[in-house]
């Protein structure tokens, strides 16, 4: 798909998108401009460890953005401050003079066993994937609540929605990303801001740095393979629009041509009994009845079948 000639849905609109050197945040930084958003690129370069810097993936992005006859600025201010986030949003107001989308793709990945994993690893995952969601989304919010309008969309993973292997930080930041998301569409409903998560599936940096220890690992691996970061992008530029003016609050996943709406925390079946449990009576009682409702361990790949269409 040519995202450079999607429909001008977002004419006049000027977005955020973080982490858009590359990968996922490239394609939608791309095709909102395609869909005539002006376009902040916040991206400082860094490698999928957070480790370096470099302005060069967000100067590609630019000049991708441009050669389709699009907008767009850099910023190489990090999200994991909150004076930097600030400035995020100002260089939105400084190069295009307003801001009407937010979307919330910058992330890192430190991968360990949970017994293994370092402080370290967790404050700075934790640090660039939820404290970051939340700078760049509470200095928007000032903006967004005086105009009256905004759109915020935070990319999520299955990780965090279901769990998975040696991922215990990523994991945390990403579901917290969901609280924060549902949270904000609560908060900020009155003045007509909306927020959703979407948790995408591409091969991208972040995808190839999975091993593949069995062969259904390396199955799935080849079928993740055929997933681009551009398959993500049109429903971010929906979400963003005001296609999705009554649409908040939700979380979708998007593997290639489907598109899921996931569920949401809500009661699955209750007992109750007079005078109170102790122990020995939720063992006897309570569990027996209960133990019928009790979700599965699972890992993220485990529950979506892979048969992309």
């Amino acid at each position: 798909m040519n995202e450079m000639h999607a429909a001008p849905m977002l004419e006049g609109r000027v977005a955020i998108v973080t982490g858009a050197g590359s990968g996922i945040g490239r394609a939608v930084a791309v095709a909102m401009a395609a869909a005539g958003a002006a376009v902040v690129i916040a991206d400082i370069g860094v490698s999928l460890a957070g480790e370096g810097g470099s302005s060069v993936p967000a100067e590609q992005t630019k000049l991708i953005i441009e050669a389709g006859g699009g907008r767009a600025v850099v910023c190489g201010e990090t999200v994991s401050r909150w004076d930097s986030a600030r400035r995020i949003v100002e260089t939105a107001f400084d190069a295009f003079g307003r801001l009407d989308i937010v979307v919330n793709n910058a992330g890192i990945l430190r991968d360990a066993i949970f017994h293994r994993m370092t402080p370290e690893d967790w404050l700075s995952v934790v640090g660039v994937h939820l404290n970051g969601s939340f700078f760049v989304s509470r200095a928007a919010a000032e903006h967004f609540r005086r105009q009256e309008s905004g759109a915020f969309v935070h990319m999520t993973g299955t990780s965090g929605l279901i769990g998975n292997a040696g991922q215990a930080n990523y994991a945390a930041a990403k579901l917290g990303i969901v609280g924060l998301s549902r949270s904000i569409a609560i908060d900020m409903q009155r003045y007509n801001v909306r927020s959703n998560a979407v948790a995408p599936f591409a091969w991208t940096r972040a995808a190839s740095a999975f091993r593949a220890e069995t062969e259904d690992d390396r199955a799935r691996m080849a079928r993740l393979q055929q997933i681009n970061p551009e398959h993500n992008a049109p429903l971010a530029v929906f979400l963003a629009s005001d296609a999705a003016r009554d649409v908040t609050g939700q979380v979708f996943t998007i593997r290639r041509n489907e598109i899921f709406v996931m569920s949401q925390s809500r009661p699955l079946r209750s007992v109750q009994r007079d005078g109170g449990w102790t122990p020995e009576l939720l063992r006897d009682h309570a569990f027996p009845a209960l133990r019928s409702s009790l979700t599965p361990l699972e890992r993220s790949h485990d529950v979506f079948s892979w048969e992309p269409v």
